[in-house]
């Protein structure tokens, strides 16, 4: 017993038969400890320079770094084995190995053991180096190099590096993506379990059979993210409705519960629009998290993201080339969206390098495509071309053909199956327009989503009504370019003359428990804008009023003359957070409809009712509650003279409507009931039209060294493409150009984004993200074979351009989407060469424009 023992302890002695040595080497080889490189790669990065495991034909002895180190190592028991008994002290747990090279040490043979179980040591390190003879070192290496050839080859402990260290650039993208991080890594089912080969685009999808995760997970964020690039990939917007309302169908039958997320990740929105959250994260806030995340120069980072334009393939890149030392878990969608939320809450000083903390987090699980979409999300600009119309297709349908609320597995996985193409088409389309309508009265995701999940799309519009404190899409008006086409469309119906005042619509939202609120056109929250106004409200409404919706215009009013202000002097105005005290731009509101009285929607009354219980409920002040001046009457000159006075009574013109045929509210809709007559329509194009800057031309003589031109576009909600429809050059004062120049540069990207068409359009010196939206002036409309707008709309051939057209102002208020529409621009030709037509003049076209 003590022979053995100190046999372990102490060399054996030169000239001892060296076959009973190799074989106890070979019989045990798998009992040895991992090597030391395990070690430093466990605490650090390993480089080859330094790795004895890594280098070829290294002959040098391993050098543990501590005697403690080396009886730890000597002492580690096999993955899931005990410590022997008599072992005094225990190792600290490390990364197992596999299960070919931790064989456990009862499987050692009784001559690789000492008589207590310990394994004999097969290392030089049993003794120092100095006493062990040369030669008895030279033939150890022999042996070594012996059992390295003959030993079964061993599976080499991964390089795991920091994620904050770059790898080798010779090391294949692939091995990154296959092994750090992979979901189910160990005895999780492959094929479509795995997200990374995920294709909500395949033909007969199979909402259960090809989905990437099991039922009551989580949704994978990675899922999202193939679907976003599947989307990216293709411009035609049935296929992308349909590739998307895959994903929700799959979404609706394993993980309701992540249906909300997941439609607010596809809208890039937080949450409904009057929870005004919003991420604030610009692109260098984006820039430096990757940089932290990543190890790469930020200067290099910035350089990479001027030449590609697009800060998600800037992450994406960059991350591709880590390597992680502990994967964190796979990230999920409702992950994903709590954590943009909680970006969007934080506020204060340190609040920047608290996002980048978060954002850093997320970069640091990203895989695959996950990077580029987390960013772009961030920037505000996820530039897939998915409108929110597009969207909620893709959910009526998602829930249409893969209804919710069955238990699994889901009976009816394709309730439009056995249809004709033609009747699955028109019933598609049936029940879209269900949850359109009620997203119109109703547009909270956070309302309708539950809802629809326990009673179903049929149901939906019995759950989800309109009420105050939910936001509505207004009613818009269409353009007209004179009296005579009033009096032609409304021939046979009483209408009313309305002032059309220069202010913002403001949508006053009274509670039953008094409560108020004051709602933008957009719907965002603009309570804390108008303290004044909520001040009001009791003394503007009868007792008898409980809860009501006023669809009014806010307009900026000067107590002193008593008149109307123009709208720059409302813009002045404080936007959060204001003080009443500290008021100086006065506003008065001037009421045109009422929406909503004492718990009843009156959407579907006309409006000469609901002109009437607005008259009868609410009391007018000057200059602070008014009913908008109105005149009925069809008399050609009295309306002439009734647009010259609201001229003179600083207003934009008139807003002519119908009282009683066709005069419901048609919530979100531009009707034409609804029409508007400005001052500037009598003499040229019946409207201004609200483009998207898509380019920009680098100016020549006193605009050299900024834009003096740019390329605009409109929008077609049929393709949800933009189409070039005109260059504009006039109408910028010098500050102008420069504040364009200054806050258009950051939208520069080296091509343009592939839902933008310009067709024979003079191509653009810098290509621009379309997020900037133009109210512009034009003096006539015309065919051109050249731009795209319209184009089959009008002539099969040829599109629409503006002819001199002229900036009038940003509308900060608008979206793309929201933009003058192709349908819209070629109903202001029709309307143009009718008039043309009528008066003998020749419509001919004009193939350009000037500016």
């Amino acid at each position: 017993m003590q022979r053995s023992i100190m046999s372990f302890f102490h060399p054996k002695k030169e000239g001892k038969a060296k076959k009973p040595e190799k074989e106890a080497s070979n019989s045990s080889r798998e009992t040895e400890p991992p090597p030391k490189a395990a070690l430093k790669e466990w605490n650090g990065v390993v480089s080859d320079s330094d790795s004895p495991v890594k280098r070829p034909g290294r002959k040098a002895a391993r050098v543990l770094g501590s005697e403690g180190e080396e009886e730890d190592e000597a002492r580690s028991p096999a993955k899931g084995q005990k410590p022997a008994p008599d072992c005094s002290q225990v190792s600290t747990p490390r990364p197992a190995t596999s299960p070919e090279n931790s064989a456990s040490l009862s499987d050692t043979s009784p001559t690789d053991s000492s008589p207590s179980g310990i394994p004999k040591r097969r290392t030089e390190a049993e003794t120092p180096m100095e006493s062990i003879s040369e030669p008895e070192v030279a033939t150890r290496h022999e042996l070594q190099e012996e059992e390295e050839q003959t030993k079964p080859p061993r599976s080499a402990p991964k390089t795991l590096s920091s994620f904050f260290t770059p790898r080798k650039p010779a090391i294949k993208k692939e091995v990154k993506e296959e092994e750090p991080g992979a979901p189910g890594k160990e005895g999780a089912a492959e094929g479509p379990l795995d997200p990374s080969g995920y294709n909500p685009a395949k033909n007969n999808y199979h909402p259960v059979e090809d989905a990437c995760w099991k039922p009551g997970q989580k949704v994978p964020y990675l899922a999202v993210a193939r679907t976003f690039e599947k989307i990216e990939e293709v411009s035609a917007r049935l296929r992308m409705v349909e590739t998307l309302s895959n994903l929700l169908r799959s979404v609706v039958a394993l993980s309701p519960p992540d249906l909300l997320p997941v439609l607010y990740l596809s809208l890039n929105h937080l949450g409904p629009p009057q929870q005004g959250l919003e991420l604030g994260v610009g692109d260098g806030v984006l820039l430096k998290a990757v940089a932290q995340a990543t190890g790469r120069q930020l200067e290099s980072i910035r350089a990479e993201a001027a030449e590609k334009g697009d800060v998600g393939l800037v992450a994406e890149n960059s991350r591709s080339t880590q390597r992680l030392m502990l994967p964190p878990p796979p990230l999920t969608a409702s992950g994903v969206f709590s954590k943009f939320r909680d970006i969007a809450r934080l506020t204060g000083s340190a609040s920047t390098a608290k996002k980048i903390d978060i954002i850093k987090g997320l970069f640091v699980a990203c895989r695959h495509s996950e990077a580029r979409f987390i960013a772009r999300s961030l920037s505000g600009r996820l530039r897939l071309g998915l409108a929110e119309q597009s969207v909620l297709a893709a959910l009526s349908q998602a829930v249409s053909l893969t209804p919710p609320g069955q238990e699994f597995p889901p009976a009816v996985v394709d309730a439009g199956k056995g249809k004709t193409a033609e009747a699955r088409k028109t019933w598609l389309e049936e029940q879209g327009m269900i949850l359109k309508q009620t997203f119109c009265e109703v547009p909270d995701l956070d309302r309708i989503i539950p809802v629809l999940l326990e009673h179903g799309l049929e149901r939906l519009p019995e759950h989800c009504k309109l009420s105050p404190g939910i936001p509505l899409k207004p009613m818009l008006a269409h353009p007209t370019r004179g009296v005579s086409e009033v009096l032609k469309r409304f021939e046979e119906a009483a209408f009313t003359c309305e002032y059309k005042y220069d202010g913002q619509r403001a949508q006053i939202h009274a509670l039953e428990g008094g409560e108020v609120k004051i709602f933008s056109r957009n719907q965002e929250d603009n309570t804390g804008k108008y303290p004044d106004i909520i001040s009001r409200i009791p003394k503007i409404k009868l007792p008898s009023v409980t809860s009501f919706i006023l669809d009014t215009e806010a307009v900026a009013w000067d107590r002193g003359k008593k008149q109307i202000q123009p709208f720059q002097v409302l813009t002045t105005r404080k936007r959060k957070e204001v003080d009443a005290s500290e008021i100086q731009v006065q506003v008065c509101l001037y009421a045109f409809d009422l929406i909503y009285l004492n718990g009843e929607s009156l959407v579907r009354e006309p409006l000469s009712r609901r002109r009437q219980l607005l008259r009868e409920n609410f009391v007018e002040t000057e200059g602070e509650f008014v009913f908008a001046t109105s005149l009925d009457t069809k008399d050609v000159e009295q309306i002439a003279e009734f647009l010259e006075q609201s001229v003179k009574d600083s207003c934009e013109g008139l807003m002519v409507k119908t009282l009683d045929v066709d005069a419901t509210y048609e919530i979100a809709k531009r009707s034409h009931n609804w029409l508007k007559l400005k001052k500037d329509y009598l003499d040229g194009v019946g409207d201004t039209l609200d483009l998207v800057v898509i380019g920009a031309y680098l100016g020549r003589g006193k605009r050299a060294g900024r834009y003096g031109g740019f390329l605009l576009a409109s929008y077609d909600e049929d393709s949800e493409e933009l189409q070039a429809i005109c260059k504009l050059g006039t109408g910028f004062s010098d500050e102008e150009l420069e504040e364009h120049h200054q806050s258009l540069k950051a939208l520069v990207l080296p091509s343009p984004r592939p839902y933008v068409r310009i067709d024979g359009a003079v191509t653009p010196d810098h290509w621009l993200d379309p997020s900037a939206v133009w109210e512009v002036k034009c003096a006539d409309l015309s065919l051109s074979p050249i731009y795209p707008a319209a184009r089959g709309l009008v002539d099969s051939d040829k599109g629409i351009s503006l002819r001199f057209p002229r900036f009038i102002r940003v509308r900060e208020d608008k979206q793309p989407e929201q933009a003058t529409t192709s349908a819209q621009v070629a109903c202001l030709y029709r309307k143009q060469s009718q008039i043309q037509n009528q008066q003998g003049e020749d419509s001919g076209s004009d193939p350009e424009d000037t500016y």
